[in-house]
């Protein structure tokens, strides 16, 4: 069985799902959508996969940019459709998703009341199975939460706590900033990620507190997480290094101390847009006193989500079980689970 597939909005997460979609076995692009008429429209158009808005059909080909028919055209040809469009507006599509009777995957920057249901892979894969819409939590959301179900495998989480450093736009961007400030986001505390970790895990008690900084890379989280019961350092990093999706970095041995040594570090290793689709935790920032454990980690906020898109089409249309779901994306996406295979395939880009 193949699922096709629609991705509407071809932008930042859009053509990086759209892109990973291509490379699966078990689903098919039929197409993506874009309702202006840039360079992202054109490379789109010449794979042979655009649809627009019917109202843009004439503004599209007054640009040249051959489409391959309306959003109405493509909905009638998927299975499902991945909506990447800009946060709000994914709600204002759902209507016409029901009307075609396809299901719909939607973005961290849709409420979770949109679709109902908020999925993370390693925390809710199965309860997935059979729903018409699912929500992809946002790239914060993503990151916390692959750390937290890690260890909720293992050990029993009593309480996170975590204040995230957010990056104050994407490289693309250049009207959202700050320039020059820290700015509270918001102001009145507690921050809602810890709200939109509770759609996916509602009995926890996690709070969070968040700032915009003048970085463009990653976004930075620093956590305290309280257990039950005491655990070791040696315990927590064992289950850190073998769980799905988390890289945990050496950074006294290997230099990699900071974001942007994370963001070079994938560059050498050939990944495409410099994506780390892997959450990345600093060795040396594990620490851990009786019950209470301390960590930094850093999430590339552009592509961290595309592996769980995936994942999800999977669990929504009941392809295949997590496990071989996990395995299938990671392996098409190039996902590592170690700093040394990491470095592995950076050496083999010098002709290793």
């Amino acid at each position: 069985m193949s699922v096709k597939v629609a991705v509407n909005g071809f932008g930042t997460i859009g053509k990086r799902v759209a892109e990973a979609v291509l490379k699966q076995d078990d689903m098919t692009l039929v197409g993506v959508t874009k309702t202006k008429p840039d360079y992202l429209a054109m490379i789109a158009s010449r794979m042979g996969s655009l649809y627009v808005p019917e109202d843009r059909v004439e503004k599209f080909q007054k640009a040249g940019i051959e489409v391959q028919g309306t959003l109405k055209d493509l909905l009638e040809k998927v299975d499902l459709v991945v909506d990447a469009t800009p946060g709000g507006v994914g709600k204002e599509y759902k209507p016409l998703y029901e009307k075609f009777g396809v299901k719909a995957i939607f973005q961290g920057g849709e409420k979770h009341e949109v679709a109902g249901f908020s999925f993370s892979t390693l925390c809710n894969y199965e309860e997935a199975e059979g729903k018409q819409f699912a929500r992809v939590v946002s790239c914060n959301t993503t990151g916390l939460l692959r750390l937290i179900c890690a260890l909720r495998n293992h050990f029993k989480v009593k309480s996170v706590r975590a204040t995230i450093i957010r990056r104050g736009a994407d490289p693309a961007e250049t009207k959202k900033g700050p320039i020059n400030a820290i700015v509270p986001n918001p102001v009145t505390l507690p921050s809602h990620h810890g709200v939109d970790v509770r759609t996916v895990l509602p009995d926890l008690d996690v709070q969070t507190v968040a700032a915009v900084v003048p970085t463009t890379i990653m976004h930075s989280h620093v956590l305290n997480v309280r257990f039950e019961e005491p655990v070791t350092r040696e315990d927590v990093l064992k289950v850190l290094e073998e769980a799905p999706r988390i890289l945990v970095i050496p950074s006294e041995l290997s230099g990699v101390k900071d974001t942007a040594k994370i963001i070079e570090l994938a560059r050498d290793v050939g990944r495409k847009r410099y994506d780390l689709y892997e959450l990345a935790i600093y060795e040396e920032s594990v620490s851990v006193e009786g019950d209470e454990l301390f960590l930094m980690q850093a999430v590339h906020q552009e592509s961290i989500v595309t592996p769980e898109n995936v994942d999800a089409i999977r669990a929504l249309t009941g392809l295949v079980s997590k496990e071989e779901s996990l395995k299938k994306t990671d392996s098409t996406l190039g996902i590592v689970r170690s700093f040394s295979e990491l470095i592995e395939r950076a050496a083999s880009n010098y002709g290793k």
